[in-house]
């Protein structure tokens, strides 16, 4: 007889967290080589109120590390692909798709207040900068990627507090941002990172141009990216995890 697909989440985490998890809303910044991964794994492990965000369209160079992208959807809209691979995993979740670039001057259409976690895996420096300022007022949780292209060592991604990520050249360049502005995030969160950063040595080759207004394009794996993503589904498991059983934490 068949049984619930969240069976398996539940047995482990038992029906009070499998009701909140029920309960919580969460928006993901950018369905990229980290995104795609983040958002299906928060869906299967039982979040089922969902947001996606992300402008663009399927292209060629996704498929090598974007859940999401074949060669059979190319040109389709991302936001909708993965919606129909969501709802192809549970019907009966709620995804809600924003096929809109964010930036500071749009940021209020996102209602990011109405959310209990928010999650950044954009990539543009920018868009970056402005996301992270507008969700630490958000009053949601809030977690951030930072560059996961040049990397090949798995074994060397990391969790840290913004302030105190190394080796990163994306988060030094966002605190430097924020110091030449004098304008800081409201609280302290938490980021996936790496401090690998390899050379593009197919770039005399191939001559990569950005597409999509980014200032560059870089090599990027999906065992690499998709551990980024799966990374930042983990630290919101992991946070419903400590609030629903607050002894867990203890030791």
């Amino acid at each position: 007889m068949e049984g619930n697909i969240y069976d398996r989440s539940q047995l482990l985490l038992g029906s009070k967290m499998t009701k909140r998890l029920e309960e919580v809303k969460v928006i993901v910044f950018g369905i990229g080589g980290v995104g795609s991964w983040c958002i299906e794994s928060l869906l299967r492990s039982g979040i089922t109120q969902l947001t996606i965000v992300d402008s663009d369209n399927v292209s060629s160079s996704n498929v090598n590390r974007q859940l999401m992208a074949t060669s059979l959807n190319v040109g389709q809209p991302k936001t909708e692909v993965m919606k129909e691979r969501l709802l192809a995993i549970n019907p009966n979740a709620s995804i809600q798709t924003i096929c809109s670039h964010y930036c500071d001057e749009n940021h209020e259409q996102f209602n990011l207040g109405s959310y209990d976690y928010i999650i950044d895996a954009i990539d543009s420096f920018k868009d970056k900068y402005s996301l992270i300022l507008r969700a630490c007022q958000s009053g949601a949780v809030f977690f951030s990627s930072m560059g996961a292209a040049l990397k090949v060592d798995p074994t060397q991604i990391k969790v840290a507090e913004f302030w105190n990520v190394r080796g990163c050249p994306l988060g030094a360049a966002l605190r430097k941002r924020c110091k030449q502005r004098k304008t800081y995030p409201a609280h302290k969160f938490r980021c996936v990172y790496s401090e690998e950063v390899l050379p593009n040595l197919g770039e005399e080759e191939l001559h990569p141009v950005s597409t999509d207004g980014h200032a560059q394009v870089n090599g990027s794996l999906s065992h690499i990216t998709g551990i980024f993503g799966l990374t930042l589904a983990g630290l919101v498991m992991k946070d419903i995890y400590e609030k629903v059983y607050p002894e867990s934490g203890k030791e």
